[in-house]
């Protein structure tokens, strides 16, 4: 199968450095393209002087995370696209399992390897681990990731499964179901924009997978760091128009009200600990939130699947209950 990994570019010029390397080295199978988005940088001239064989796609602005590729893929001709971060190091061989899967399952249309953080390579890294769910109100967690806890890798995870959300780190897809789903929402900028398309893809029927067999490593919050107040603007903004597109009918207005009530929690809670910044970043998104609803309302599809999350609420389980690793939030709920 044809594949080509693209890995987005904005003045990273030092993440190429780093890490183009490993990119280049181990993916004979496919063509490696760098999608720069608009650098002011010697981002390009570095790639063109260093690594002659990436090809180099420019877009005319910086478009952020989802128009960027969307943007970037419309040149890309190939089966799969393996979609990475700048702050990615890949491993001998990271793409065979990946190949071997699509091969093999014409119904998988996503999947995901298992992501190790790069800074303390024996834990799972916090953007996706080893495969992402949700709960029934939207907060997103993952096999080896609850919220702040990382999971260290023990080989409880070394296996491949059905999940429901792929971390856009190091994300593969096929080229024919990027296309049907009309690529990333361009309204999120970045930051969920892949939680998103998988669970559009979901509501269609497609089959998304983690696969340990291949392994990245991951420097996280390269771009924007955790503590930053524009992650905060973004994350709680997309999440609730996420919501908007993809609930099932029955449960949207229900699920928003609460999630709303939950990020005005989160808002007291950032003011008695005086980070001001971050409960305006709330304040911003939710204002956003409510003069993007109507548009989004209308990207909903016709069908929203009622089966889109496994535990009701990972809030009650993991701040409530004390429960940090994910086998024992499953067992719990057996």
């Amino acid at each position: 199968m044809k594949i080509a990994v693209v890995i987005l570019n904005w003045n990273g010029e030092k993440l190429l450095e780093q890490f183009l390397p490993s990119i280049v080295q181990y993916s004979q199978e496919a063509t490696v393209y760098v999608a720069d988005n608009a650098s002011t940088d010697d981002s390009i001239s570095y790639i063109k002087a260093f690594f002659p064989t990436v090809k180099i796609i420019k877009n005319e602005s910086n478009l952020g995370f989802a128009e960027g590729y969307n943007e970037a893929l419309k040149g890309v001709d190939a089966e799969l696209f393996a979609l990475v971060n700048s702050d990615i190091e890949v491993t001998e061989n990271w793409l065979k399992p990946i190949l071997n899967t699509f091969e093999k399952e014409p119904k998988t249309a996503i999947i995901q390897p298992k992501i190790l953080d790069y800074k303390n390579k024996e834990y799972f890294e916090y953007a996706g681990a080893a495969g992402g769910f949700t709960d029934k109100y939207g907060y997103m967690f993952c096999r080896g990731r609850i919220f702040e806890t990382l999971e260290k890798d023990n080989g409880q995870y070394d296996d491949n499964c059905e999940i429901f959300w792929a971390s856009g780190a190091c994300f593969f897809i096929r080229s024919s179901v990027y296309k049907e789903l009309k690529g990333f929402d361009g309204d999120f900028f970045a930051h969920q924009e892949e939680i998103d398309l998988c669970w559009r893809a979901f509501n269609k029927g497609h089959i998304i997978k983690y696969n340990s067999e291949s392994v990245v490593y991951h420097v996280g919050g390269a771009t924007l760091q955790q503590g930053n107040s524009m992650k905060t603007f973004l994350n709680f903004r997309n999440s609730l128009l996420m919501l908007v597109k993809n609930l099932p009918k029955n449960q949207l207005f229900p699920v928003i009200s609460i999630r709303l009530v939950l990020d005005g929690i989160a808002g007291i809670q950032f003011l008695l600990q005086g980070k001001f910044k971050h409960l305006l970043a709330i304040l911003k998104a939710h204002f956003e939130f409510y003069r993007l609803f109507s548009n989004n309302y209308k990207k909903r599809d016709q069908f929203q699947s009622n089966k889109y999350y496994k535990v009701k609420s990972i809030v009650y389980l993991y701040f409530i209950k004390k429960i940090k690793v994910f086998s024992n939030i499953f067992a719990t709920t057996k």
